[in-house]
């Protein structure tokens, strides 16, 4: 395995020691994301890359950013990673540590809900690599412990995420504290045409990699929907578990909700998890760690979890409430069939759902299959209207507060004071 492996990365012109941890770190061989994005990377060109969810994307932006890091001086970050949440900040920080080891290459995350002065700590540790969620970072850079002049390289993860997550006005505030002459490498499973403004700003002569289109689901995943009602899905639910014991992650559209419903498989004696916003850090952290290790079957979450989660071997995705989002019906059952395997989707739909249903489809371009035995009954009339917009975004598309490129001083740089109404991460 071990020479297929390194025949398969070294067409790349990667290092001996990025090969050799590219083995230990058990990668087979680049997938279709990987082998177009990491040598336009590696040449220091700006990428934008697209991919389905679960097709190697960290490792797309980890690999060429370790390996020209590696080849400048030490002693200051140089690389800042923004995600848009603390769970996919925690996956980003692990997949570089995997793969920076053999190039000496470190990272520390920079996220909401940790230990301030712990994040401190860390900071004094001239780590090379910055892993941040926007509110966090930004909080730093007010206090004056990061300085973003010295960043070479910015890495956008899930950009439309963030967008949809309301985190324009920050964005916009770390674009500016960057220096003009950087790389910047964009990476996402869809590519709204919101998130056109964003890209205008942020990166120049653009390498654009497009493995699947945007918002295309994989392969491996069987669809199916099933037509119930409100007080009948925590029942239709609970009949579905019973049918089979595979790990499943279950998407609710609130926090409360979703407590609830962890409430009631567990008093069914289903081994349960719960992850959420409202969660504290070490809660988000024990239901993820225990959901992977398989303490816990079943994780419900909502869809903070969506970008977030890196669970191998996930059987089932259920959507006990379709998202408000349409892409995040891609980002959700992206979760399972990830790197080529098989899993199942299921959503469930009430006769309140017909905008949310319309706009899934319209924007995957073909029916949901309704599931065997599941009628399909008459849709709330307001379902056959137009799709739904997405949420928390204007009827014209998001709003254009990103401000363009400008020449700017590289000292220290402090922001504008943070106002009431942050979204938190």
């Amino acid at each position: 395995m071990d020479t297929f492996v390194h025949e398969s990365f070294q067409g790349l012109g990667l290092s001996e020691a990025m090969l050799q941890d590219l083995v230990k770190a058990g990668y087979t061989a680049p997938t279709p994301i990987q082998m177009q994005a990491i040598p336009p990377a590696l040449a220091g060109r700006d990428v934008i890359g697209c991919a389905q969810t679960g097709t190697g994307k960290t490792a797309a932006f980890a690999i060429p950013m370790i390996e020209r890091l590696a080849a400048l001086p030490k002693g200051q970050p140089q690389a800042l990673v923004l995600a848009p949440t603390r769970e996919l900040a925690l996956q980003i920080l692990a997949t570089i540590d995997k793969l920076g080891r053999g190039r000496r290459i470190s990272a520390t995350v920079i996220m909401g809900g940790a230990d301030m002065q712990a994040q401190v700590r860390g900071l004094r540790q001239q780590p090379d690599i910055l892993v941040a969620t926007p509110g966090r970072l930004l909080d730093h850079m007010w206090n004056g412990t990061i300085n973003l002049a010295p960043i070479k390289m910015l890495v956008l993860d899930e950009a439309d995420r963030m967008l949809d997550m309301g985190f324009a006005p920050q964005i916009n505030q770390i674009l500016d504290a960057l220096p003009v002459e950087r790389q910047t490498l964009l990476f996402s499973a869809t590519l709204p045409a919101d998130l056109t403004r964003l890209v205008q700003v942020s990166v120049h002569n653009a390498v654009r990699v497009m493995v699947s289109p945007s918002a295309t689901t994989a392969d491996g995943v069987t669809q199916a929907l099933h037509h119930t009602t409100h007080d009948s899905k925590a029942s239709l639910l609970v009949s579905l578990l019973g049918q089979e014991q595979e790990t499943v992650l279950v998407f609710t559209r609130t926090k409360h909700r979703a407590d609830k419903l962890g409430r009631v498989l567990g008093q069914e004696g289903h081994k349960v998890a719960v992850l959420h916003g409202d969660r504290s850090l070490s809660q988000r952290r024990a239901a993820l760690d225990g959901f992977k290790r398989g303490t816990f079957r079943i994780l419900v979450a909502t869809d903070i979890a969506a970008r977030g989660i890196d669970v191998a071997n996930i059987g089932h995705v259920i959507n006990f409430d379709l998202p408000n989002c349409p892409e995040d019906y891609v980002h959700r059952i992206g979760r399972t069939a990830r790197m080529k395997t098989t899993g199942r989707a299921t959503s469930f739909v009430t006769s309140e759902d017909g905008l949310q249903l319309r706009a899934i489809e319209q924007l995957l371009g073909h029916a949901v299959p309704v599931a065997a035995g599941s009628a399909r009954p008459s849709l709330d009339p307001r379902g056959q209207g137009r799709p739904a917009q997405r949420q928390g975004r204007p009827a014209q598309g998001r709003p254009s507060g990103f401000r363009e490129r400008r020449p700017m001083s590289h000292g220290t740089h402090r922001p504008a004071q943070p106002t009431q109404g942050t979204p938190g991460n």
